[in-house]
Parts: structure tokens; C-alpha cells; sequence
């Protein structure tokens, strides 16, 4: 399709009492007619709405929007497989007008990265002991015929707490279901965070509950000096003694290499752009390490699969590109007739999928980062997962759900080694 510009509104600009913000017309196909003057973005109006590469039903999917997203209108053209025109409400995103409606509301602003707070979109409880009965209507809460029923173990991602007027609560979960909070046991994620570097990976992080500090390597222990678990420290040195590495953190001041997580420079994967970004996932220290170029930027502990070889619980090493990106996602294995143990975790935050359903996210149900301890994906603290999230391409814009990468904007490398 050629490229097309907007044009301004002849009025604001030839009236003498124009807007401070002149108004914009979305372009449409020549002898077209026009969109309604007043639309200055398209509201979603479904849940999960997709959006499309191409003007073309048949197209490749580029993502989702979330209901009531207000998305900004670029243009409209007629295209296969829409009852009206295909809008353009992103950087090639399309959806179909019959789908949605335009409004005179502005659209969303742009989408920057949040404070860091505890890295989770919701709040997230664990099902109790005794499992729990979810209900589609508040009002029927308890007295109707259950609608879902949960067990003990599974998480949910809470939306909204609401009374009844018997007054217990309930929680409103992201799928839609109300469940007495009785049933429900806050999860409580760690509050841990990586290194942002400037260049120099110099970090290492304590892996064991608690770790004395020598005066020199394989030398007399300090005195009351001991750090704890997921304490990070500078390396400044490394030495190797009594055939065992140790790190130097200050004057006089050395750990057991053994009872730490050190993170060690990679070298560029083939193939990259010059100073392009990409993430390293070191298995055997389980670090993660996003680079730009040769340049380190942050490094955090993961945990990756507990699985060997091609088990389907191994992280799938190799050099892989993020092929979506996820605000949140559902995963199980209620399918899997041969697992010994079940599992069910809604809206697990902030996914990055690279090879199928192995990818990087936010993690809620366990603190044993710098271990393996996953069933295949590369698991984070949700701080940390968030912040890659919003580093990593493909981008999404305000509004968005999910994001496909582009011609021209690839997933962000991911080596797994």
C-alpha cells in the first residue's frame, strides 16, 4: 500500500480562532467516505480484540487490545474480510470498524515503563486447602450453581474485592469469577531486584542462606561478618585458593565463591545489528544478562528449567527471538495426563515467549531465583520482568495486550546457553 499523510482540517487552519491543537483528519481511500469528523480514536470494545498486520482478515495477527483501550485512528481503507473499513490504530496494526466504534475521546498516551513496586499487574492469592467455587454473577454468589470450581494450589489474579450485603468478600478474578476471599491466600512475591550496569558486569549476588566473609581466600573468617541470601555485592577480584574460587567485595573483605551466583561477560551472539539489544540466560549460574551491543545493562538472577537434555521441563538452549509479547497469560498442564503433580497460574505477568511456550516472565509462586526451579520457562522476579518487558522489542503501544514482532521491529534476541 503507498504511503498516505494526514491532512489537517482546513478550518484550523484558516480560521482566525483556531485551536492551540489543530485538528487532524484520518486519511481514506480516494472517493471514499470520509470518517466521521469528530473521531479522534477508535475504542475497543471486546476483550482480547485482535489486530491485524494487514488490512485482511487472512492477515497474520500483529496483536491485541484491551476493552475499552481508546487506540489512536491513523487512516481507513477497504480491505477482505470487513463488513466496513479496516482501521489503522498502530504502527501496522488493523482492525476491523465493525468491531469497534470511534470516539471523540483522545486516545490513550504513550505507554512508558512504571515504578518499580512489587512488578505485579493484580493481586495474586493461592486457592486454600479446601478448594474454592467461582461465580459468574456477584449477586448469585454462594446461592447459585456454581459456575467454576478450583483447586487447592491454583492462583488467581484478583481485579476487584466487592461485599455482598451479607457482607463477606469477594474477589472479581481476571476470568471473571467471583470468589469468596475467604478461600484465598495473598501470594507474596519477592521484592527483589537486578543490577542496572554501566558497561562493567561486576556483580554477584549471595545463594545461600547466609555466607561468612574471610580475610583473605581460604584464610581466617572475619569476626560477626556474614551476608545473607540474594545480598548483591561488586566483585572486585577473583581469585582461585585451596582449589576453590573466591570473590573479593572490599579491603580485606572475600566469599566463597561456592555461595554465590557471579556473573560472567558473553560474547555477541552472530548476526546482531550494531549496538542491538539481546538477553543472555546463563543455565549453569543461573543469570540473566541484556546487553546492548557488548555493552552489559542489567543482570538479575532466574531460575530456568529443572528438566535435562530434551526434557520438556529443560529450557530450550540455543539462539532464539521473542515471537510474542504478553502482558499477562494463563499456563497450566491440566492437560497433561502424565504429570504427577497439577498446576494451574492465571495472568501470570509480563511474558516474553521465544521458542513456542518457553519464554521470560514474572514469577509470584516460589523465591528460589538463582536456582533452577521452573518447568522449562526462564522465571523472574516480577520487578525484573517488568523491566525487560518494557526493554525488550516488539513494543506495545498503550492499550495493547499483546505485541508480534515486525519486519521492522524483531523480537529481541534470546540466547539460552
Amino acid at each position: 500500500m503507498r504511503a498516505r499523510f494526514l491532512v489537517p482540517l482546513c478550518a484550523a487552519l484558516c480560521t482566525a480562532q483556531a485551536q492551540a491543537e489543530p485538528v487532524v483528519v484520518p486519511w481514506v481511500d480516494a472517493g471514499d467516505v470520509p470518517l466521521p469528523k469528530t473521531a479522534r480514536s477508535v475504542e475497543i470494545v471486546r476483550s482480547e480484540e485482535p489486530l491485524s498486520l494487514r488490512p485482511d482478515k487472512a492477515s497474520p495477527r500483529r496483536g491485541a487490545a484491551a476493552k475499552g483501550a481508546r487506540l489512536p485512528l491513523y487512516g481507513a481503507t477497504r480491505g477482505p474480510g470487513c463488513n466496513g473499513r479496516w482501521l489503522l490504530v498502530g504502527p501496522v496494526a488493523w482492525v476491523c470498524e465493525s468491531v469497534v466504534r470511534t470516539s471523540p475521546e483522545p486516545p490513550l498516551s504513550p505507554v512508558e515503563a512504571p515504578p518499580l513496586t512489587d512488578g505485579l499487574p493484580h493481586r495474586y492469592y493461592f486457592v486454600g486447602q479446601d478448594g474454592s467455587l467461582g461465580y459468574a454473577k456477584l449477586s448469585l454468589a454462594e446461592e447459585g450453581i456454581p459456575d467454576a470450581e478450583l483447586e487447592p494450589g491454583f492462583a488467581v489474579g484478583v481485579v476487584q474485592v466487592a461485599h455482598r450485603a451479607a457482607g463477606d468478600p469477594f474477589g472479581l478474578t481476571t476470568h471473571g469469577l467471583w470468589l469468596p476471599m475467604r478461600d484465598l491466600t495473598p501470594a507474596r512475591p519477592l521484592h527483589f531486584s537486578g543490577k542496572k550496569l554501566e558497561g562493567v558486569l561486576d556483580v554477584a549476588w549471595v545463594n545461600t542462606e547466609t555466607t561468612p566473609v574471610f580475610a583473605a581466600p581460604a584464610g581466617v573468617r572475619a569476626k560477626s561478618d556474614v551476608r545473607a541470601r540474594f545480598e548483591q555485592v561488586t566483585v572486585l577480584e577473583r581469585r582461585k585458593a585451596a582449589g576453590s574460587p573466591w570473590i573479593r567485595i572490599g579491603e580485606q573483605q572475600w566469599l566463597r565463591g561456592r555461595d554465590m551466583r557471579v556473573a560472567a561477560t558473553a560474547e555477541p551472539p552472530p548476526g546482531l545489528r550494531p549496538q542491538e539489544r539481546w538477553i543472555d540466560v546463563d543455565i549453569e549460574n543461573q543469570i540473566l544478562t541484556a546487553y546492548e551491543g557488548s555493552r552489559p545493562v542489567f543482570a538479575t538472577l532466574v531460575s530456568t528449567g529443572k528438566g535435562r537434555g530434551r526434557s520438556i521441563q529443560a529450557t530450550p538452549k540455543g539462539i532464539h527471538r521473542i515471537w510474542v509479547k504478553l502482558v499477562s497469560t494463563d499456563m497450566d498442564n491440566l492437560e497433561d495426563e502424565e504429570a504427577s503433580r497439577y498446576y494451574a497460574m492465571q495472568a501470570v505477568p509480563w511474558v516474553m515467549f521465544f521458542d513456542k511456550g518457553y519464554g521470560l516472565h514474572g514469577t509470584f509462586w516460589h523465591r528460589s531465583f538463582g536456582n533452577v526451579r521452573s518447568h522449562g520457562c526462564v522465571n523472574l522476579t516480577p520487578r525484573d520482568a517488568q523491566w525487560l518487558f518494557y526493554w525488550t522489542s516488539p513494543r506495545l503501544p498503550a492499550g495493547w495486550t499483546a505485541a508480534l514482532p515486525t519486519e521492522y521491529e524483531p523480537g529481541t534476541l534470546v540466547r539460552v546457553r
